[in-house]
């Protein structure tokens, strides 16, 4: 059941892996968040010692004060509040060496995190970065975040979107090998994506008719079926079919011209790009340090900064925190809309 609150939005932040650069780039966005007026409360999942260690080899860190269940985080403009969810080994809390216990204990914050927000205690849920290796070391056979979150909130459709400032994207494939990407292109796949991608944006944005453009799969989106049949056989039906349920999507697009803007402004409020590289290599060209991985079809908003664990930085302090600032920003503005939207409807 959704708790009902005033104020600001809870953000709940789980810590990623120990021996990463979470730690360091959450205190560093707690620092840049907390000068800032009505912007969303922290509750990070993680490890007191963890972040209490790191804070003290930054400069300008936040206090960090321990946050029992039920507390009501700490405003950011004095402290930071951690849920101690676990109380990890000297050997497990030292930065860029990676251990079996730091894996477990990343996948038990996760877990927290998915619960609470399922539950309704928080708002909304942002990942630091985790290593999939050592999850599958420590015995949890997930690819990574997204799929993890899925199971443990049950949920059967979801997809990949990445945001910037000025371009999102969602992936109608992700992970999977690139001759695997046609056979996995049905109808059903692109018809999923534009949904999601045309709820999150109406739910989570405000944009009463989002305008979607769908890229094609070969050049020049197929020629007419010179290239490829994925085009007649799969996207063109989706468009087709989601125009019908009237959502504004368009294409197929040339994916060599899908992203020429006009007046630095894009055609579409969102793109669907057919498999990974599609869409994020123009992302990171335009978008690298701002870039924010969205979870699209989760009963909860998620998202986190688009990098990994970093271990060969981590402990030096020289990691930035511009992806995961964003990332919290953009979770803070999702959860402020749809709670707007919650309201006026009530």
């Amino acid at each position: 059941m959704r708790v009902k609150r005033k104020g600001p939005p809870v953000i709940a932040v789980t810590m990623g892996d120990p021996a990463g650069v979470g730690p360091e780039i959450i205190l560093k966005s707690a620092s840049a968040l907390g000068g800032r007026r009505g912007g969303p409360s922290m509750l990070v999942i993680g490890d007191l010692a963890v972040m209490r260690e790191t804070a003290r080899r930054m400069r300008g860190a936040p206090e960090v004060r321990e946050c029992c269940v039920g507390d009501v985080p700490a405003a950011l403009s004095k402290r930071l509040s951690v849920l101690a969810v676990s109380e990890l080994s000297a050997t497990a809390r030292r930065p860029g060496r990676p251990t079996v216990e730091g894996a477990r204990a990343a996948f038990a914050y996760i877990e927290r995190g998915a619960r609470m927000a399922l539950r309704g205690e928080v708002d909304a849920l942002v990942t630091a970065p985790i290593s999939k290796e050592w999850l599958n070391r420590a015995g949890h056979r997930f690819p990574g975040h997204t799929e993890l979150l899925a199971g443990l909130a049950k949920v059967k459709l979801y997809r990949m979107m990445f945001a910037g400032d000025a371009l999102r994207l969602a992936l109608v494939t992700a992970h999977v090998a690139l001759r695997e990407v046609s056979c996995a292109l049905t109808v059903r796949t692109v018809l999923d994506t534009i949904r999601l991608l045309a709820r999150h944006l109406r739910e989570c944005h405000g944009v009463a008719r989002p305008r979607i453009g769908v890229l094609g799969l070969n050049p020049h989106a197929g020629e007419h079926g010179l290239f490829g049949d994925e085009e007649p056989r799969a996207i063109i039906p989706a468009i087709r079919r989601a125009q019908r349920e009237g959502i504004d999507a368009f294409g197929p697009l040339a994916p060599d011209t899908a992203f020429v803007r006009t007046r630095n402004t894009f055609q579409f409020d969102a793109a669907v790009a057919m498999y990974h590289d599609q869409g994020l290599i123009v992302l990171k060209a335009l978008e690298f340090d701002r870039a924010v991985n969205v979870t699209l079809g989760l009963p909860f908003i998620r998202t986190s900064p688009d990098h990994g664990t970093a271990f060969d930085i981590a402990g030096t302090g020289v990691a930035s925190a511009s992806s995961m600032l964003a990332a919290l920003e953009y979770a803070g503005r999702a959860a402020a809309v749809r709670a707007a939207a919650q309201r006026r409807a009530a």
